[in-house]
């Protein structure tokens, strides 16, 4: 359960055995099955989440009932609600699995223990959080400056192993395009 873990964290930095051994022994595991929430919106989040196998989604619900699907993560990405994570707030987003899934969950408290015992450690998840912050910058510039056209190809370049396991409403929904769009789309694209 935590060979790929270990194999990301080791693309950033060296952990010595005793090292592994403290940040596996501070997660916790937890296994959702498909349309299970693994946040909802009002909770207080008290982790944030590795996907060790499955498909999951965050989204917002907007005050007419209107989903607006943020994020997806695949095995070896990062999920969480991580405003309230970090600051304590109550959660704004929802966290579904699309797939049933396995997580491996840090605690903020067990993550600040982990930073001042091994120090590393804040360097791996800087790493990790800076190259988050950037996707979601593209991700704002590209609606900004991007055709539904353009954004499906970047979406395809992206989460290229994402594509076949959501729904067509889903792409087309984190596209911020109506499911009619992305048929045209992909006709479009398939013959250009």
């Amino acid at each position: 359960m935590y060979k790929n873990i270990l194999y990301q964290i080791s693309k950033y930095i060296a952990l010595t055995s005793p090292e592994k051994e403290e940040f596996t022994g501070i997660l916790q595991g937890y296994s959702l099955k498909k349309k299970e929430f693994l946040i909802e919106a009002g909770q207080l989040v008290k982790n944030q989440y590795y996907v060790v196998k499955g498909c999951l989604n965050a989204y917002y619900l907007d005050e007419l009932g209107n989903k607006h699907i943020l994020q997806f993560a695949i095995e070896d990405w990062w999920i969480s609600d991580f405003q309230a994570f970090f600051d304590g707030s109550p959660a704004q987003l929802f966290v579904e699995a699309i797939e049933d899934s396995v997580l491996l969950g840090i605690s903020n408290d067990a993550l600040e223990t982990l930073f001042f015992r091994i120090p590393k450690f804040e360097r791996f998840f800087r790493i990790i959080t800076t190259k988050a912050f950037v996707s979601l910058r593209v991700r704002v510039l590209s609606f900004l400056q991007n055709s539904g056209t353009e954004r499906y190809i970047e979406f395809c370049t992206t989460y290229p192993k994402i594509e076949e396991r959501i729904t067509n409403y889903q792409i087309a929904n984190y596209l911020g395009i109506q499911p009619e769009s992305l048929s045209r789309i992909r006709k479009e694209v398939a013959n250009s």
